[in-house]
């Protein structure tokens, strides 16, 4: 791998962003105060990350209709919608349509807290993480995931601020590795159902820029670390 410092610093700024607000909005009930900054920000104006696909850029478009819909403030019919839309997509009550654990779609009884949850339990506890709902929320959460992209993400940052290439590669190593064999051999399944369920743009732009920005990352870093030094 050869590194360029600060293409890898702008990179991995863009991931801590991205991944981070996903990782966020995914993770529980909207919270409209974070929803309203994120439009006050224009935060959905463009993708953070150097490289595109259909996903991401279908996914960047519903956002920013969205975005443009709420840009005088987002009203109470407004939050009310998106509250729905959550509390339908990803809590019940009754079958959820959408479910956002990774082991629900490896077995044909759609049970959590199976092999992967605990796989990604042991990446957290690789780089000294624990949720914070351990044994009560599956680890192994769509909105987890993406948070932990994004942590990995910081400590590469961490690593470039210490000049430290090794520790930048072994970063990397680990993302690119997480990505491929957790979020990206189930998210493609996960944000087809978001789309075919979901009644608003915010949601069926999120799974679309999840899916996209995986596919982006997972692309770009195999890119880069099949690069000799």
């Amino acid at each position: 791998m050869s590194v360029n410092m600060d293409t890898w610093k702008m990179d991995l700024l863009g991931e801590t962003l991205l991944f981070g607000v996903l990782g966020k909005a995914l993770q529980g009930n909207p919270d409209r105060q974070w929803l309203q900054s994120l439009i006050e920000q224009d935060i959905f104006s463009e993708s953070p990350l150097d490289g595109t696909c259909p996903e991401l850029e279908s996914g960047l478009i519903h956002l920013q209709s969205w975005s443009r819909e709420n840009r005088d403030g987002l009203s109470d019919e407004q939050f009310m919608q998106l509250q729905a839309d959550y509390t339908r997509l990803f809590v019940g009550p009754g079958n959820i349509s959408t479910p956002c654990w990774e082991s629900v779609y490896f077995n044909e009884d759609r049970m959590v807290f199976q092999v992967q949850t605990i796989q990604v339990r042991q990446w957290y506890r690789r780089f000294g993480l624990e949720p914070e709902k351990l044994h009560n929320e599956p680890d192994d959460h769509i909105g987890l995931e993406l948070s932990f992209i994004a942590y990995l993400a910081q400590l590469g940052l961490q690593a470039l601020d210490e000049n430290d290439e090794i520790k930048l590669e072994q970063v990397l190593q680990a993302q690119h590795q997480f990505i491929l064999e957790h979020p990206l051999k189930w998210v493609a399944d996960w944000s087809g159902l978001v789309n075919k369920y979901a009644k608003t743009d915010f949601y069926r732009g999120l799974a679309l820029l999840t899916h996209g920005a995986l596919s982006v990352i997972a692309a770009q870093l195999q890119s880069e670390l099949s690069k000799e030094y």
